[in-house]
């Protein structure tokens, strides 16, 4: 039995993965923004379920919700990052309330809530960190710019935070999944779009999200059996891709960006000083 923080629970991937933990029998400590919505659950199991109320814009309220589930539990084993929240529209269709809303949910929310759980991972003798992250952390869509800001962003800070606490026994993992049929795309907010940009890229996905030509194919609960199977490992990969094409979207882009940096070597090496240079520097 494994004791389990989670936040973002109400719907989706959180939820799914919260019941199918409380019915195999590990304790979770739900971090959620609507206590209602979970109500049905702290009935079903009062012993094994434990909430608390937090809005992961409210940074203050994030480190002493993860102060409150350690002290609660004593022992976290798990902690999955996954609270999200979605804009759809072109850059410039947005406005600061959507930048401010997703950067702070996304990404500043998702930090605090990591580095607040890093000192009792430490006390502990170590842990896992789970973040759900998505395809949109290493390849973007027109029309999702302010969604992968805050995605590439939350990776790029775990590759790091990874390096500097693994002697602590502290390890990540960083989830991808590709489109699944959760009530994400429903919940995105949607800015008004701009005639400008009709015909262009960001309006034509707009129109297949509308029209439903957009065909899902990703399964959020085979995704969360796959989450619990990688988490459940002694040495997990940093990176779970989940979904068909999120794995030859990503594996395209990877490629191509692999492409253009080696055409870019002798350019780069370029830039440098000569190995003459750095002799006479030294001198």
């Amino acid at each position: 039995m494994q004791t389990w923080m989670i936040s973002g629970i109400s719907s989706g991937l959180g939820r799914i993965l919260t019941e199918k933990l409380l019915t195999r029998g590990d304790n979770v400590v739900g971090l959620t923004r609507d206590l209602r919505k979970t109500h049905e659950l702290k009935e079903r199991y009062p012993e094994q379920f434990y909430l608390i109320e937090v809005d992961l814009r409210d940074t203050l309220a994030v480190s002493n919700a993860v102060d409150e589930a350690f002290r609660f539990s004593g022992r976290i084993d798990r902690i999955v990052s996954n609270a999200g929240y979605g804009v759809f529209g072109a850059a410039e269709e947005t406005d600061d309330r959507h930048l401010r809303d997703i950067i702070d949910t996304n990404l500043i929310g998702s930090i605090v809530l990591i580095r607040s759980s890093l000192p009792h991972l430490r006390r502990q003798g170590g842990g896992r960190v789970i973040q759900i992250s998505s395809e949109g952390g290493q390849i973007a869509y027109p029309g999702f710019s302010l969604y992968h800001a805050s995605k590439w962003g939350i990776e790029g800070f775990i590759e790091s935070v990874a390096q500097e606490v693994s002697p602590f026994g502290i390890d990540f993992v960083i989830v991808e999944p590709g489109p699944a049929r959760t009530d994400f795309g429903h919940a995105l907010v949607r800015p008004e779009p701009l005639p400008d940009y009709e015909g262009t890229a960001s309006a034509q996905i707009r129109k297949s999200l509308d029209s439903g030509g957009w065909v899902i194919k990703g399964d959020p609960v085979r995704m969360v059996d796959a989450m619990l199977n990688v988490a459940d490992q002694q040495s997990p990969p940093l990176r779970l891709i989940l979904g068909a094409d999120a794995h030859a979207s990503v594996r395209h882009a990877l490629k191509s960006r692999l492409a253009l940096l080696d055409e870019q070597q002798r350019v780069a090496a370029g830039a440098d000083f000569s190995q003459e240079e750095l002799d006479a520097f030294a001198d």
